[in-house]
């Protein structure tokens, strides 16, 4: 017996989250289905099967990880070739028995984050890089999650933002998320670029004072966040790049698919505007 690590990249639009739920399409529970069919795992209790991340309906992975006991061998073409074509194992890891899957040193989260096109964009960049200093140390969390956390502590390693012509890109790294955290966080700094919300504001949603009533953060989209890495302590994990390029041409499909309902969205508004 040993345990085995493997990195799982796949596109979340057509998943219902991660966590196998009955009557829904998930991402585990296509995992599982190639590896009870491969039968490197027979029972997920007994295999000690675990993962670090469990995704909501939409979001996407570049490196998200499982882990589980198997005595069989892994072959990564053979599982990819059971799998659908939006989810692929990309990479593998030797671990340790004792190996924990779930706490890894860091995770590192991105969110894509489009300019409207039919708005004035004019966000207070600065203003939103002021903003995001305050997230980065230990803080209490609770303002930017979903559910009433026993532990809203969570520490933000590293928060970045990059300005490109359509779009903005934000970049969390941290040793832990609640859930829906990132995508609050997102929410509150375009308030901030909207100056709907001020600075202060983002320094006392931090303070361990329930503001959920007053200071309504909705969640951003979850379409445009990517789970894209995660760090061990000495944990390297060999890439595969075959799979990585099949998930590539999996993607390039969807992007072209996705540009034209675009522009036919674009030209039904221009249609209907009378242009």
């Amino acid at each position: 017996m040993r345990r085995v690590a493997l990195k799982i990249a796949y596109i979340g639009s057509k998943f219902h989250g991660y966590q196998r739920q009955p009557k829904y399409r998930t991402v585990e529970g296509e995992l599982l289905n190639a590896f009870f069919e491969a039968g490197v795992i027979e029972d997920t209790w007994k295999a000690h099967y675990s993962v670090a991340g469990r995704t909501d309906k939409g979001v996407h992975s570049t490196g998200n990880v499982i882990s589980f006991i198997t005595d069989e061998p892994i072959r990564l073409n053979y599982l990819n070739g059971l799998l659908p074509k939006d989810i692929k194992i990309i990479g593998e890891a030797k671990v340790p028995y004792g190996f924990k899957v779930r706490f890894p040193l860091s995770r590192t989260y991105t969110y894509i984050q489009p300019f409207n096109p039919f708005e004035n964009n004019q966000l207070d960049f600065e203003k939103m890089e002021k903003a995001m200093e305050y997230f980065v140390g230990e803080h209490n969390f609770r303002n930017f999650s979903k559910r009433h956390e026993k532990n809203p502590n969570r520490k933000i390693i590293d928060m970045d933002m990059k300005v490109d012509e359509n779009i903005m890109v934000f970049t969390v790294v941290g040793e832990s998320f609640l859930w829906n955290m990132v995508r609050k966080m997102v929410t509150s700094l375009l308030l901030v670029g909207e100056n709907k919300l001020e600075i202060k504001d983002i320094e006392k949603l931090l303070q361990p004072i329930e503001l959920r009533e007053t200071i309504r953060l909705q969640p951003a989209p979850a379409n445009g966040l990517i789970l894209s890495d995660m760090n061990y302590k000495n944990i390297k994990f060999k890439e595969h790049e075959y799979s990585k390029n099949k998930l590539i041409e999996e993607l390039k499909k969807q992007f072209i698919i996705n540009e034209q309902k675009k522009y036919a969205d674009a030209k039904i508004i221009d249609i209907l505007s009378g242009n």
